[in-house]
């Protein structure tokens, strides 16, 4: 065994590593994202795509970044730097701005979260969720640029979600991560479980599941359609965040890769379908309840959660109290285990790169989380979320993605993978996977990219203004880039680190 392997820290169990996967990839846009994007592409119809990405793109996808961890025991910095050392700045980067970027609004969802659940107990929010939420909870300003004060509400359950954060990485691998996992995961799905089935008992279910599933097959000849199932599949999965590389660096070497890597995309795709149930069968009781149609209560994302929840709650009576305050507790364990594997991704390579101590790390990086998270807490912070959040996941996540299948695909030998997985895992890959990683996956992945620039060209996203858009957004992805640069020119505290992996690939 090398040294790089003896002084990495390891998963207890096979099991604790699939959950903690899971659990990162398994987050609050499984509960309501997924839900609105079949609703609003086609009902049913849209499983027909979302099935097709899954298989096409998500699971080969999720395989490559389990296969480089592994084969190249190393974070996603490590691991790229022994593919080549001058693509060690594509591992750099996605951890950079996961860090830097997602997890600092995320983890004021998250807040949100964690409030909500207290309102639940006394309906806080009133006769007019809507009012409640944008106005009287975030007091949203209106625009970017007017960023306000910072609301105490928010900026305390912060605080919270931080401390916890901390107290599990600075446990490390197995007694942090992975203990947290393993309470974390049974919990969601009991919570969900007991949610699903709560909300197909009552009056109207049957119509928003029908609104659910019901299938418009014109639907499918839409390009749009087809560009939101896989971009759904690339992002619920982290594919590109560089988590996944990390976790699979810390694997023993005999671990069945490809099994993992199917189990973990089939549990999260699985957990979506199931949340959906319950997600329309109150949008259906809601619908009922006020004599409408289903298609007039459903609101785009965040405001599924924190307006029409809220509006349904209200409507259950006494046990509404208690539906809300499971709903959300559903929603804070779902964020915590991915926002968890963010922090993660980035300590890992740190420590990897300069040898930092763990604990020391830890603190100092939640430490700066809660502070960069700040501007989120601010009145105008919503907008911020939403245009941080469109850049890196339309931009940073994307091209993350297609670099490392031409990285790994054309200037690697990819067969060097396959060979280390077939040698470890129970289900063999086939030539045809190599062809996958090199032209079919930067093939759909160039699409997604080119579609989402000719938009982001022709038309200002969410209406805001140029001047937003370039200094939050457009800048928040090139600082990123650039310091992705820089910590790759730094020198590796063990330059043995970068021998090659497990295979025998150079």
């Amino acid at each position: 065994m090398t040294a790089a392997v003896r002084k990495r820290g390891q998963w207890k169990s096979p099991w604790g590593f699939v959950l903690a996967a899971i659990g990162s990839a398994i987050g609050l846009g499984n509960i309501w994202r997924f839900s609105y994007l079949a609703y609003d592409n086609g009902g049913g119809a849209f499983l027909i795509p979302y099935l097709v990405a899954l298989f096409t793109a998500g699971i080969p996808l999720l395989i490559l970044e389990f296969g480089i961890g592994h084969e190249r025991i190393g974070s996603a910095p490590l691991a790229l730097a022994k593919v080549h050392p001058r693509w060690e700045w594509l591992g750099w980067w996605p951890v950079i701005f996961v860090m830097f970027g997602i997890v600092l609004y995320y983890s004021v969802i998250i807040a949100w979260c964690v409030d909500y659940v207290f309102y639940a107990v006394r309906l806080s929010w009133g006769a007019d969720p809507d009012a409640f939420f944008f106005h009287t909870f975030l007091g949203a300003s209106g625009a970017p640029s007017r960023i306000g004060a910072v609301q105490t509400p928010v900026l305390a359950a912060l605080v919270g979600v931080w401390c916890l954060t901390w107290a599990i990485i600075v446990r490390g691998v197995s007694r942090g991560i992975e203990l947290a996992n393993r309470i974390f995961m049974p919990l969601l799905l009991v919570l969900t479980l007991i949610l699903v089935g709560w909300s197909l008992g009552l009056e109207g279910a049957r119509e928003g599941i029908r609104a659910y599933l019901r299938p418009d097959f014109s639907r499918l000849a839409e390009p749009k359609v087809w560009i939101s199932a896989y971009g759904q599949i690339f992002f619920t999965l982290s594919l590109g965040f560089g988590i996944m590389i990390a976790y699979a660096s810390y694997l023993p070497h005999k671990s069945d890769i490809t099994g993992s890597a199917v189990v973990t995309a089939l549990a999260n795709s699985g957990f979506s379908l199931l949340a959906g149930f319950g997600v329309f069968s109150v949008l259906g009781f809601m619908a009922h309840s006020q004599g409408v149609g289903v298609e007039q209560v459903v609101t785009h994302s965040i405001g599924l959660a924190f307006v029409a929840y809220p509006k349904a709650i209200s409507l259950m009576g006494p046990a509404g109290k208690v539906f809300g305050v499971l709903f959300f507790l559903s929603l804070v364990v779902a964020g915590l285990s991915s926002s968890v594997s963010i922090v993660e991704a980035f300590t890992a390579a740190v420590v990897d790169k300069f040898g930092t101590d763990r604990r020391t790390l830890a603190g100092v990086l939640c430490v700066i989380g809660f502070v960069g998270g700040l501007i989120f807490t601010t009145q105008g912070g919503l907008y911020w979320i939403d245009i941080v959040d469109h850049f890196l996941n339309a931009y940073g996540l994307v091209v993350v993605g297609l670099l490392e299948c031409v990285a790994v695909g054309w200037f690697f030998r990819i067969e060097t993978i396959r060979r280390h997985l077939n040698r470890v895992s129970r289900i063999p890959l086939g030539p045809w996977w190599n062809w996958v990683i090199k032209l079919v996956l930067p093939g759909i992945l160039g699409v997604i990219l080119v579609q989402q620039l000719v938009e982001e060209l022709s038309r200002p996203y969410g209406g805001y203004s140029w001047a937003s858009l370039i200094a939050i957004g457009w800048n928040w992805v090139l600082v990123t880039l650039l310091a992705s640069f820089i910590l790759a020119m730094r020198p590796w505290h063990q330059e043995a680190d970068l021998r090659k992996g497990r295979g025998d690939g150079r």
